[in-house]
């Protein structure tokens, strides 16, 4: 027996498919791998782009194997550009404010404040950049930034942390994230800031397309799209 099953799409997918969303029916027992199968068959554009990097149901991640009887909404996770207490987690369309961004780490208890930025740059991969899209599945996207926070304040004696992501579009030279600790001592700071970004990169569902004259893509996926040379 067949049963619809809504899929919401990001980034890549969502463009390769037209839509953000869509019905599709699914044998009850169908688990990720065979969602992904049946959403090709039925949109071709998707071949040309790689396999999921997860999915989530219901706003939260599961194994691709898992059936997905009873899903109210299952969302296709494309490769990632790959709660604690005292912590600032944001994502915004806004510009990112770094005197706001210090004064949410700032604590008297601390020694160490350290701050990272990531800017726009106006190349990549020998080509001229002209701006970025990002594109966020906010509700999990928190959800795994809540996670760092937790993870660092449990193995460094951090006070303060922030995180702050821009999504929609932005101009060279605009700060994409920033990532800040504050801490006792130097060591301990360096050391959650940067497991605070590489993390982020690595795990946290937000992806970024890059726009140059005459052409764009979402970062990621270009290697998997392009043609195999022959001879």
């Amino acid at each position: 027996m067949a049963v619809n099953v809504r899929v919401r799409l990001f980034a890549s997918y969502r463009e390769a498919v037209g839509a953000s969303q869509v019905e599709l029916p699914l044998p009850e027992d169908a688990d990720g791998a065979a969602l992904w199968s049946a959403l090709v068959d039925r949109y071709p554009g998707l071949r040309a782009l790689p396999r999921p990097a997860g999915y989530a149901v219901d706003d939260e991640y599961v194994s691709g194997n898992r059936p997905l009887r009873g899903a109210g909404e299952v969302a296709l996770i494309p490769p990632v550009s790959g709660g604690a207490g005292a912590a600032v987690i944001e994502l915004t369309t806004a510009p990112i404010s770094t005197d706001r961004v210090l004064q949410a780490v700032a604590d008297p208890r601390a020694g160490a404040v350290v701050l990272f930025l990531g800017v726009v740059r106006d190349n990549a991969r020998g080509r001229r950049v002209d701006h970025l899209i990002y594109e966020a599945y906010e509700a999990l996207a928190r959800r795994e930034l809540e996670k760092i926070a937790a993870v660092v304040c449990a193995r460094w004696p951090v006070t303060r942390l922030a995180i702050v992501h821009r999504t929609g579009r932005l101009a060279v030279g605009e700060p994409s994230v920033a990532v800040a600790v504050s801490a006792p001592h130097r060591q301990a700071a360096f050391e959650a800031g940067r497991y605070m970004i590489d993390t982020l990169k690595q795990t946290v569902p937000i992806w970024k397309k890059e726009v140059w004259e005459g052409g764009a893509a979402w970062v990621g996926t270009e290697e998997h799209a392009a043609p195999r040379r022959t001879g």
